[in-house]
């Protein structure tokens, strides 16, 4: 049980006072009909309180199944507990794709999207930017559907909804069809190189990462192309970067034996755009994460704002990983309305230090209006939040609309989305 109300990091121990495993839709529904207060619990991958409650924590890991895959629309319908992991090759073994994934196909698909969680690529969008139509069991035990096509802006404010709307207990997702992938690593690239060519570097592959601890001004870069997609011509070797000779993890001191084949071996989409595979521990399991999106044109700038910071950084990092991801329209999301360059850190596992270290990175990427990642650590004051947010205004009201009573409410929307009203 002690497992059970902890997150995979273990820096946060779940307050609920009761933990359920419903098999059933019908089962949550009447969990969250009979409580005052609720919450949904994916894969346990966030390192903020956004899952938490001090009610009933509904564990969605039992409603696992793939509900229907229509290869004529090009969709497939999955329950809310279904993780990446599971539900990738079955779409690979029916010929079809999800166009992006995320570093970790550990994470449940409803739990990344409801906190735009994403992966990366100048032309690729945050994960919750597949989702084509939602079940909700909303706050009185009834189960209400948006759809794209249907809900229009309502259901862009839903997508990332936080846990804020209700229960998702069924989703329906865009495919592409399926395709292959070469991930190759080049390490040794400088900053001054980086920030002097960042859009041709980052247009060479479908996804691109960039790995540093920031003990020098050296960065390791990940490209994953598609086979058969002729190299940009602008590859990182162009700008004094070297093809690694062997598999690297983007920890260094750390195996490679977990992260996902590179050394440019075609493989299927699931087993090259995540870094990590799907039967090993990702990252150092013992970290905590914190993550920032500016605009893309400021990605020289704000690269530079962070190095002039490397010296305290370096000493709590273990990496940091700086990515593309492109625009969308959901009002909740970090990229909303501007291609954003993201810059993650995964930490040391001690809080008390990071927690006194991220208002200074926060500082110097204000300039930039950094958006912080929902599902990961960051102190960005609640009035701060408000602004960075054109849509935060519309999303309290859709709170109040879809969840009156605040059966869904908690410390981190009343703190993160109510606290700056």
């Amino acid at each position: 049980m002690d497992e059970e109300r902890r997150n995979w990091a273990g820096n946060h121990t779940y307050g609920a006072a009761r933990l359920h495993r419903p098999a059933t839709v019908g089962e949550v529904q009447a969990l969250v009909a009979g409580s005052a207060r609720a919450r949904a619990l994916g894969a346990r991958h966030s390192f903020s309180a956004v899952a938490d409650t001090t009610g009933d924590l509904i564990a969605l890991d039992r409603l696992d199944r793939v509900v229907a895959l229509d290869q004529e629309r090009r969709t497939v319908t999955i329950e809310g507990g279904v993780r990446y992991a599971a539900l990738c090759p079955a779409l690979h073994g029916a010929g079809f794709a999800l166009p992006n994934l995320a570093s970790l196909p550990h994470v449940s698909v409803a739990g990344a999207c409801a906190t735009a969680t994403h992966g990366s690529g100048d032309r690729n969008r945050n994960l919750a930017t597949a989702v084509a139509a939602l079940d909700l069991v909303v706050a009185d035990g009834t189960t209400v559907t948006l759809s794209r096509e249907r809900d229009g802006d309502t259901f862009r404010g839903a997508v990332v909804g936080l846990g804020g709307l209700g229960v998702v207990v069924r989703l329906t997702l865009d495919l592409v069809p399926a395709f292959a992938v070469r991930q190759t690593v080049y390490e040794g690239l400088s900053l001054e190189e980086l920030a002097a060519h960042f859009d041709a570097i980052m247009a060479s592959g479908y996804s691109v990462s960039l790995f540093t601890d920031w003990r020098d001004e050296r960065f390791q870069v990940w490209v994953k192309r598609r086979d058969g997609d002729a190299d940009a011509g602008a590859t990182p070797e162009r700008f004094g970067a070297t093809p690694a000779v062997r598999e690297r993890h983007p920890i260094d001191g750390i195996a490679a034996d977990g992260c996902t084949a590179q050394l440019g071996l075609p493989g299927p989409w699931h087993e090259r755009l995540p870094h990590f595979r799907p039967d090993s521990l990702p990252s150092s399991g013992v970290e905590l994460q914190s993550e920032y999106f500016v605009p893309r044109q400021d990605a020289g700038a704000a690269l530079r704002a962070v190095a002039r910071l490397r010296a305290r950084i370096a000493p709590l990092l273990q990496a940091a990983e700086i990515r593309t991801v492109a625009a969308d329209t959901l009002w909740l999301s970090p990229c909303y309305e501007r291609d954003s360059v993201a810059f993650h850190f995964t930490w040391t596992a001690d809080w008390p230090a990071v927690r006194g270290l991220l208002p200074r990175i926060e500082d110097a990427l204000a300039p930039f209006a950094a958006r912080p990642h929902w599902g990961k650590l960051f102190t960005t004051p609640p009035a701060r939040l408000a602004a960075l947010y054109p849509r935060l205004p519309d999303f309290r009201a859709l709170l109040r609309t879809y969840d009156p009573a605040g059966k869904f409410r908690n410390a981190f929307l009343d703190t993160c989305i109510f606290g700056g009203e």
